[in-house]
């Protein structure tokens, strides 16, 4: 059976091929420093699971260290001049966008058929990780597209990943430590203080005021920790479950896939969101660090809006 864990292992290659590229790489005079970071956070998904807590502990500790000390670097060369790219764009033209909606679509795909699917009575996927393990498929499928279409180098993927990877750095690992610290911060009991804060202030004999604090909570948080999978467990926790769902008889499964939408609408109103809106303006060379932020603000707040509205009308509807 496929399980999250083989998803780790593929992820894990990848972050050590990077590691492996970098320590080769003499151009870039931090290479050993990226090797480290990269090599380190390569065990944490190949052996991140039989590890201890602490032992996992360490290696993050690790990997701040690495980036706090002379910080990480980029090489001076490219796999293709700008020059080569475009005349690549100009050849294939919208082709190019072949393999980038091959992934949405096996995914979805992957989501619908793949739990069907079994061996010897067993299923074929871990069920509770479906759309995971389809989306990781459905990236390895638009690889095996991109791949076939342009007959690159065969090690072009993974110097590719590099590059995007160290023009990125550190913010790259930034959702999944967010995602970690709103674990924790539910564990802690932050939930507790956000549902003694929310009793005191929403008014709790209106189910869309509940519906309302719990989607802007959400963006509010978001914008705050920089990931909506860190707000989710604490606004989920404080608001979401005591009042939608259990005060007033929400449905949980439209209240938290609403409410997760409701938390990338904070994401593109935040600098905190730096692997989002800060490390295109990088890339793109804009001068105005918070160019991507600003532009992308109506459309966030529009989006807010229809979501509190559509939870209101379908949360309560079972």
């Amino acid at each position: 059976m496929i399980t999250l864990e083989h998803i780790y292992w593929l992820a894990g290659l990848m972050f050590a091929g990077v590691a492996i590229v970098n320590w080769r790489d003499r151009s870039n005079r931090r290479r050993f420093n990226n090797t480290a970071f990269w090599g380190v956070y390569a065990i944490t998904f190949l052996a991140g699971s039989y590890l201890s807590d602490l032992a996992n502990g360490f290696l993050l500790i690790v990997m701040v260290l690495v980036a706090s000390i002379r910080g990480l670097g980029q090489g001076a060369g490219e796999s293709a001049t700008r020059e080569e790219r475009e005349a690549s764009a100009r050849r294939w033209g919208n082709k190019l966008f072949v393999p980038a909606l091959a992934i949405p679509l096996v995914t979805v795909l992957g989501t619908v058929f793949l739990k069907r699917i079994t061996i010897n009575g067993l299923p074929l996927v871990d069920i509770k990780q479906v759309t995971v393990i389809s989306l990781a498929i459905a990236t390895i499928v638009a690889l095996a597209i991109g791949m076939i279409m342009l007959k690159p180098p065969l090690l072009a993927p993974i110097r590719e990943a590099r590059r995007l990877l160290d023009a990125v750095g550190w913010a790259a690992v930034l959702p999944q430590m967010l995602a970690a610290l709103g674990a924790l911060f539910a564990i802690a009991g932050v939930g507790n203080v956000v549902a003694g804060f929310a009793q005191r202030w929403i008014p709790l004999d209106s189910p869309f005021a509940v519906v309302a604090a719990y989607a802007v909570g959400m963006a509010v948080f978001t914008m705050i920790m920089g990931n909506a999978f860190a707000a989710f467990p604490v606004m989920t926790a404080g608001i979401g479950l005591p009042l939608v769902v259990q005060k007033f008889g929400g449905d949980p499964a439209i209240m938290a896939a609403i409410g997760m939408l409701s938390g990338f609408c904070g994401t593109l109103m935040t600098p905190m969101a730096a692997n989002f809106n800060i490390v295109p303006t990088a890339l793109l060379e804009l001068p105005d660090e918070n160019a991507v932020i600003k532009v992308q603000i109506p459309t966030a707040l529009m989006l807010l809006g229809a979501n509190i509205l559509l939870m209101n009308f379908l949360v309560f509807r079972h």
